[in-house]
């Protein structure tokens, strides 16, 4: 029994030995946990190439299992770097940018080492990022006068320089390559003139637009620079087979071939144009004379032109993806017989730059007698924003700004799914030479899904009214149709429009009117995204309409991206 009992205290002990030895094995003596692993930096791009004052970029990942307090960045041979301050993250990513200097020679190479510092202050393995320099030389400048008699091909090698009036003749094309730059001389006031016969193929991308712009330095930029982009066709208007271009001597336009082509614009910029040659004989910036729908006339923008940035004389050109900017006449001006289609095209203004003979977002006249003169003035317009330069009560905006459109002189256009803000008037039917307000009453005139918007306080309407209310957001002048009141006529129930006391209502973007960096798309909840209808408007019924369910020359899509520029005053074009 007494052996029994010292080998049963034995067992004991040993027992008590072994959980003790155990709980010794899984515990730190002070309760200290035990740390993870020390941080991780993974970079989306290890390298990259630029030019100075381009930016580069590369995405820093980080995983710091015990949280992250800070990303350390060196630059070269930096001993103190920038941080980036964390909270603790256990993963985390930064967008790193870095704008190259200008100063920075060809082949220099700029190097950025990335460490991450966890919250027990431990340092990850560092990682680079090297930039290396690139410095692309100055183009040639290629001065280009007189006639091109030939088939010719301008590359985007060099910059053409163009003096004087330069026309392509009847039987040539001119070729220009994507990312081509071409300056208009502002000592000679340098045009382009495509005559009847002759095409222009400027077929641009949305990275590498074509461009044709001022030769004057940035800062000293300025509307009328040069003159502009002159395209003459043979297709019908209502003056004759063979009408003089207003603003030039010896240059025809007209004919019989709706279809006639006269080429390719597409992707291209035209910035800083206009002439005045004399009273009402002025050069857009853009004029497409009697051209003809063979014609692709895409992806455009007009800015800062002394006079109209796009003008149709006659033809039956069809246009898509337009921009206007800051021009000082007119945005679209059309005339002489124009029966094209035209969607998706967005007006923007400066509250400083206006006509002395007042300034319109849409101005379209069928002659300047106002005549029944055949083919009428009838195109198609749908898609349209047209944003004047009024924002809030208080902005001084160029008193000779008028309407967001003028619809005249016995026209008879048709307007759809459009936006109209910023002007003292919005719409105006104006039957000083009458006839509008006739062909509103028979369906040859139709604005239909329109909204047209206010500026809040702004006088005693939101239109700038005074006691009498001259200005408004409808406007009839002259002696109407019998039956016919413009307030009426506009809100019937089939043709669906509308008026907003104020353009915020609209869900539009104030940078449209005080940046140069606009935001073009409505912003989310806008009434625009779904104020696009189909149902009542017939006269687009062709295959060219895009029936999108947005009203406004834009919705969820930026089609502006890219190839657009909103600052051109300050762009080095070399």
């Amino acid at each position: 029994m007494k052996h029994l009992q010292i080998r049963n205290l034995l067992l004991l002990l040993l027992l008590s030995f072994t959980i003790i030895a155990c709980k010794d094995d899984k515990e730190d003596p002070d309760n200290t946990p035990i740390p993870g692993p020390v941080p991780t930096i993974v970079l989306s791009s290890s390298q990259a190439t630029g030019n100075p004052e381009t930016t580069v970029t590369t995405t820093v990942s980080v995983t710091a299992p015990v949280g992250l307090k800070k990303l350390n960045i060196y630059k070269n041979n930096a001993t103190t770097p920038e941080s980036v301050n964390f909270n603790y993250e256990r993963t985390a990513t930064h967008l790193f940018n870095y704008t190259i200097e200008p100063n920075l020679t060809n082949g220099t190479v700029v190097n950025f080492t990335f460490e991450a510092i966890d919250s027990l202050d431990r340092k990850s393995e560092s990682k680079q990022f090297s930039v290396t320099v690139t410095v692309t030389p100055d183009k040639e400048i290629v001065q280009v006068t007189g006639d091109v008699n030939a088939n010719t091909t301008w590359s985007s090698d060099k910059i053409w320089r163009l003096n004087g009036i330069v026309k392509v003749t009847a039987g040539n094309t001119l070729t220009i390559e994507p990312g081509t730059i071409i300056f208009g001389a502002s000592d000679t006031k340098g045009t382009l003139v495509i005559e009847r016969g002759a095409k222009i193929m400027a077929d641009g991308t949305a990275s590498a637009p074509i461009v044709f712009t001022s030769d004057k330095a940035p800062g000293n930029r300025a509307p009328g620079d040069w003159s502009g982009v002159v395209i003459c066709g043979k297709s019908p208007n209502n003056q004759s087979n063979s009408i003089s271009v207003e603003g030039l001597t010896g240059i025809f336009h007209g004919g019989t071939v709706a279809n006639d082509n006269s080429g390719i614009l597409r992707y291209v910029r035209i910035e800083f144009a206009g002439n005045i040659v004399q009273d009402n004989k002025e050069i857009n910036s853009l004029t497409l004379a009697s051209v003809g729908n063979g014609t692709v006339i895409e992806n455009v923008q007009c800015s800062y032109g002394l006079d109209d940035s796009f003008e149709f004389f006659g033809g039956t050109v069809n246009a898509k993806n337009l921009i206007s900017y800051r021009t000082k006449d007119d945005d679209f001006d059309f005339d002489f017989g124009h029966r094209g289609f035209i969607q998706f095209a967005l007006a923007i203004r400066d509250a400083s730059l206006a006509d002395q003979y007042y300034s319109n977002g849409i101005e379209i006249d069928n002659d300047g007698a106002g005549t029944n003169a055949t083919p009428a003035t009838q195109p198609v317009l749908s898609n349209i924003s047209i944003i004047g330069a009024k924002y809030s009560a208080s902005n001084t905006i160029d008193a000779n700004f008028l309407y967001a459109a003028h619809i005249r002189r016995n026209s008879m256009p048709t307007l759809y799914n459009s936006f109209l803000t910023g002007y003292p008037n919005g719409l105006c039917l104006d039957d000083t030479k009458q006839g509008v307000s006739a062909y509103a009453l028979t369906n040859d005139l139709q604005v239909r899904n329109i909204i047209l918007a206010g500026v809040e306080n702004w006088g005693n309407n939101n239109w700038g009214g005074s006691v009498n209310n001259q200005n408004n957001s409808l406007r009839h002048i002259g002696v109407a149709a019998p039956t016919f009141d413009i307030s009426t006529w506009y809100n019937l129930a089939l043709h669906n429009n509308r008026i907003l006391s104020k353009w915020e209502d609209a869900g539009i973007d104030q940078s449209l009117y005080t940046t140069v960096s606009p935001k073009v798309t409505p912003n989310s909840g806008s009434i625009l995204l779904t104020a696009g209808s189909w149902t009542n408007t017939p006269k687009a019924a062709d295959s060219f309409f895009e029936k999108v369910t947005f009203a406004g020359a834009v919705g969820t899509t930026d089609w502006t991206a890219q190839w657009a520029n909103f600052d051109p005053q300050t762009t080095e074009y070399k």
